[in-house]
């Protein structure tokens, strides 16, 4: 494998494990459904198998079989699935932008934190100058 794979790799699954995305035990049936189905229809493996399975249906029912040319029962089928493609990938993208979000709000709790430890360090910073302006000396405690 090479280096730009497994830079693929890490990068994919690192919000897997971010804490401010929840867990899979955590999630509802419904959003497991929406990531497992987002991820197999959106996979090479489903294209190609979509594929093998036309060419099969249509080799198979050349003009002797239980769907001949036309193929009428195939375009029922195909657009029974492209039906309900349209609805799986509105739920997927729904699910992404609630990934999105839980991305966000970690982030920006992270950012109000780091803004709270400068404000501490910057109080902390004036402190230390005051008590050196008004003695004279480096507070003691410290390494000289």
């Amino acid at each position: 494998m090479k280096l730009h794979d497994w830079h693929i790799r890490l990068t994919r699954d690192v919000w897997l494990r971010h804490p401010g995305v929840r867990a899979d035990h955590e999630l509802s049936f419904g959003e497991r459904s929406a990531d497992r189905l987002r991820n197999g229809m959106g996979s090479w493996l489903f294209v190609f198998s979509a594929i093998i399975f036309l060419f099969g249906w249509m080799l198979a029912n050349r003009n002797v079989g239980f769907d001949p040319y036309p193929f009428i029962l195939l375009n029922l089928i195909l657009s029974c699935v492209a039906a309900m493609q349209g609805a799986i990938l509105l739920i997927a993208a729904r699910r992404s932008d609630q990934i999105a979000a839980e991305l966000a709000t970690s982030d920006y709790q992270t950012n109000l934190d780091a803004v709270n430890r400068i404000k501490a360090l910057e109080a902390m910073i004036s402190d230390i100058h005051a008590v050196v302006a008004v003695t004279g000396t480096a507070p003691t405690g410290g390494t000289e």
